[in-house]
């Protein structure tokens, strides 16, 4: 008897920060492929960048998973979506270090979210998909919304 297929979920996600660094916030929304059925989340840190908090979107929206599922990342960040698909295997073979022009190796920035990403990432069957920030995709402004929210929340 052949395994059920996984499930299948679309997680939107995004980041923001109210300079960077500053005020950060993360969100997402994950949908359920069959039902339509949605989860928002939302949070962030006091002092954080651009790029943490796109890269705790996914984490936190994968982290939201109970079992093995298919995910299609739907993200307006090319470093989260390249790092994933592109750079991450490379990053792993070389011990976490990066190339960096006119200096030789040097740690990459933000290991510690890269690598709770990659176990997340192997849980799970997961592509990615990059649209265009603020360009209208319902999705991606909804998260937008939840991010800025949240980067706010930390603002005095």
């Amino acid at each position: 008897m052949a395994d059920a297929p996984a499930p299948a979920v679309t997680l939107f996600t995004d980041g923001a920060c109210r300079g960077n660094p500053g005020p950060g916030g993360w969100s997402f929304i994950l949908r359920h492929d069959a039902s339509g059925k949605e989860k928002e989340g939302s949070g962030g840190e006091a002092l954080t960048t651009n790029n943490r908090m796109e890269l705790s979107g996914v984490i936190e929206g994968l982290k939201s998973l109970n079992t093995r599922t298919r995910v299609d990342v739907v993200t307006d960040s090319t470093y989260v979506a390249k790092g994933s698909a592109e750079w991450m295997s490379g990053w792993k073979k070389n011990g976490w270090r990066r190339r960096v022009k006119g200096k030789g190796w040097g740690e990459v920035k933000n290991v510690d979210l890269w690598q709770e990403l990659d176990g997340l990432l192997a849980a799970h069957d997961v592509t990615f998909s990059v649209v265009r920030g603020h360009s209208g995709h319902a999705e991606n402004e909804r998260c937008d919304e939840l991010a800025v929210a949240a980067a706010k929340s930390f603002q005095k």
